[in-house]
């Protein structure tokens, strides 16, 4: 492994059906607070809730100053870190605690940078994601069952709540990987600057 190899990640959505899977590729150096926002950007989560990234026993999220047995910084540990320290190939990724989505992260392979290419990238995906706080994938259930049925008595009730109608087997990948495209852009070095000697 060097500096320039690259995992390709395979994020599924635990316990929802119709499946929503991602596909990303993702430095092997990137640190965990910038993995859970490629994770953020390829699933379509607007990222106003707290995570939290497990590799076996060890998780990494936002510590709390107040709370001794929290998360571990993830601004402080990579993904190579993590995979190294436990040796784990696959982690869990748990977004918003009181809705509980449970993402499963399997690192499908590690590999060398493809020359021009500007990562984190994703590569594909399938499954719209859930609408934010519809109550986990128990609610997401319930949130289809209304919205897919005219009859329901919740039918308008949450075609409204949603702002329209949904179809969970419709996704924009263009806007996912627009979105993860913006965060590769964002994070890549910057040439140097040659500055002019003082005169």
């Amino acid at each position: 492994m060097t500096s320039t190899s690259i995992a390709r990640l395979k994020i599924t959505l635990d316990e929802v059906k119709p499946v929503v899977l991602r596909r990303v590729e993702v430095p092997l150096t990137i640190r965990l607070d910038r993995l859970h926002l490629v994770l953020q950007a390829a699933m379509g989560w607007t990222n106003s809730h707290l995570y939290e990234i497990r590799a076996r026993d060890v998780g990494w999220g936002i510590p709390d100053p107040d709370w001794g047995g929290g998360p571990l910084d993830a601004r402080k540990a990579r993904l190579i870190d993590a995979i190294e320290d436990t040796g784990a190939k696959t982690l869990r990724y748990l977004y918003d605690f009181g809705d509980g989505w449970e993402h499963t992260v399997k690192i499908e392979r590690i590999t060398n940078a493809a020359p021009g290419l500007t990562y984190p990238l994703l590569i594909n995906a399938s499954g719209r994601c859930p609408p934010e706080d519809v109550g986990g994938p128990w609610g997401y259930a319930e949130f289809l069952e209304a919205i897919t049925d005219p009859q329901h008595e919740n039918h308008a009730e949450m075609t409204e709540w949603a702002d329209g109608p949904f179809d969970p087997d419709n996704i924009n990948i263009d806007d996912h990987a627009k979105a993860v495209a913006a965060l590769a852009k964002a994070w890549a070095r910057k040439p140097a600057v040659k500055r002019k000697p003082a005169v």
